[in-house]
């Protein structure tokens, strides 16, 4: 005798409680018509969708969510599930799981272990439940747990000795790179005193920033991996659990491990997908400008959305070598997608002539002058846009708005940032791994130096440290709060740290005012690294 436990790994939609609770029962129903499930565990608040963010301050919004976990309940026959939902008690919310078998709710745990760190924001909303939680099913004791939960101890131990013989564990754990090995990690080390198996199940999907990879699994009493779900798509799969003594998970399928690259590359790709489909737009447009992040934006929206559904604008100026036009002309025809060529030279030519008298007495040339050129682009761009109801992504890399080498109101123009987390020597690696499943990327892009092309014979090193030094003295300033003494100890010169830094300190004005972006670090700008725009610190002591 087994008994069946489906892991029901879930792409949902926030806010979307009536779509949510349609497609809850849809798997539900199909996981005991074609699965032979006995029970089917979903993701952590799995009505609403996370983060719901202060949609949580709204009475009406809860009050549909704790509706349709009566619905759902009613709705269901021969089949158990848990899900995860919003819990409003006696004025108190709570981050609640729902055991639900038989037309009822028959027991609810209150997630105990809150995160307020990174991404997380949970005792914003939230009280912290007290209590361990266990039921009986088929004659056997599970305990029920909430992400956070099993990171901490004390709920593990706790339910455990409850008599608990197998722990259900609900997720909504976002992506960063190697997060995977984190995740099994811990788990393994919880479990270890207890000896009990583990059903871990995670969403999937895009969320506005963040990308949530999947990757649920089942871990036996000993730490043994003896499922995976893949990352970055929706699966729903039965672990058969055997049943003579107690409940023992048997060997199932395992899906590929996460890979450096290959793995982000996904997250990306979903996020743009997810974002783009989920606020309606109907496709996407970008510049292509023969460099290698607006090359490397065009095939992830691509492989995203389909050709069909993106649009690429190349806007020469008089500083535009013809190698960037060929080769940017040379991609969209390969990846198949609709290209104007709109040449800005009259336009910035305009506008110089407007601002003619206002600057008559400053030198010809100049930032302002590279900046109008950026911002005459990010008109045609928007208006694009606006016109044809596409979402304008931006191309800037992580590094680039580090040090605040990006126009405001210009390249920074747009709804969403693709790259806004990918450090520049990450944008290499990628877009080396995408010509790896197909050349689209012309590899003179990759081989020739970053160049935003703003003045003659421009290149980004002109202004900036090379990026092999700059990008690990911004991972160890931006991701892990190194001091510049740490940094240059580590064997950076002086002269790089400082520039870097001061860079970084004196940009937070324009990062607050950059379009979201997808997270694949373990730091990243907007809701994770939060600092003072008017401010008295440098992180350089003099």
């Amino acid at each position: 005798m087994t008994l069946n436990i489906a892991l029901a790994q879930m792409n949902l939609l926030v806010g979307g409680v009536s779509d949510n609770t349609d497609k809850i029962l849809a798997v539900a129903e199909n996981a005991r018509d074609h699965l032979k499930a006995d029970l089917v565990v979903f993701p952590e608040l799995t009505i609403t969708g996370y983060p719901p963010e202060d949609l949580l301050f709204r009475e009406d919004f809860l009050n549909s969510a704790n509706e349709a976990i009566n619905s759902i309940a009613r709705s269901l026959a021969n089949i158990a599930i848990v899900i995860g939902f919003p819990e409003m008690e006696e004025g108190k919310l709570y981050n609640s799981a729902a055991f639900i078998c038989g037309g009822k709710v028959q027991a609810v745990y209150r997630k105990n272990v809150l995160p307020n760190y990174g991404v997380f924001d949970e005792r914003r909303y939230f009280y912290c439940g007290e209590n361990p939680c266990v039921f009986n099913f088929k004659g056997h004791l599970i305990g029920l747990s909430i992400c956070e939960d099993i990171w901490s101890s004390g709920v593990v131990e706790r339910t455990q000795a409850l008599g608990a013989e197998l722990l259900l564990n609900l997720n909504a754990s976002p992506f960063h790179g190697g997060k995977v090995y984190e995740r099994e990690e811990i788990v393994r080390e919880r479990i270890d005193g207890v000896k009990i198996p583990v059903v871990y199940v995670n969403q999937v999907g895009g969320q506005d920033e963040l990308v949530f990879d999947g990757a649920s699994f089942v871990m036996d009493s000993f730490g043994n991996i003896v499922f995976r779900a893949p990352e970055f798509i929706e699966d729903l799969s039965v672990v058969p659990f055997n049943q003579d003594h107690r409940l023992l998970p048997m060997e199932s399928t395992l899906a590929a491990y996460y890979q450096p690259v290959k793995s982000e590359y996904q997250a990306l790709v979903l996020g743009v997908r997810d974002y783009v489909m989920k606020n309606g737009f109907q496709g996407a447009v970008l510049g292509l400008s023969g460099g290698i992040d607006s090359a490397l934006t065009l095939a992830l929206a691509v492989d995203a959305l389909g050709a069909e559904h993106v649009e690429a604008v190349l806007m020469p100026s008089v500083y535009t070598h013809s190698m960037s036009l060929e080769d940017a002309e040379k991609q969209a025809k390969t990846q198949g997608v609709k290209f104007n060529i709109i040449p800005i030279h009259s336009v910035v030519t305009a506008f110089n002539s407007v601002l003619s008298d206002v600057f008559e007495d400053s030198s010809v040339g100049g930032v302002t002058e590279e900046n109008i050129q950026a911002r005459c682009r990010g008109v045609i761009l928007m208006a694009i846009s606006n016109k044809q109801g596409k979402l304008l992504l931006t191309t800037g890399n992580k590094s680039e708005m580090s040090v605040g080498y990006a126009t405001l109101y210009g390249d920074m123009a747009g709804g969403f940032a693709p790259l806004k987390d990918v450090p520049k020597l990450l944008v290499y690696q990628l877009a080396e791994y995408r010509n790896q499943l197909s050349p689209v990327i012309p590899e003179r892009v990759i081989t020739r130096p970053p160049s935003a092309e703003l003045a003659p014979n421009q290149i980004d090193e002109d202004s900036l440290p090379a990026y092999s030094n700059l990008d690990p003295i911004l991972k160890r300033y931006v991701e892990q709060d190194q001091s510049a003494e740490m940094i240059i100890a580590a064997g950076y010169t002086e002269a790089d740290v400082h520039r870097a830094i001061s860079l970084v300190d004196r940009n937070e004005h324009k990062r607050r005012q950059a379009p979201p972006g997808i997270r694949v670090t373990k730091r990243a700008y907007g809701r994770e690294r939060r600092y003072p725009i008017t401010s008295g610190y440098s992180g350089i002591v003099s």
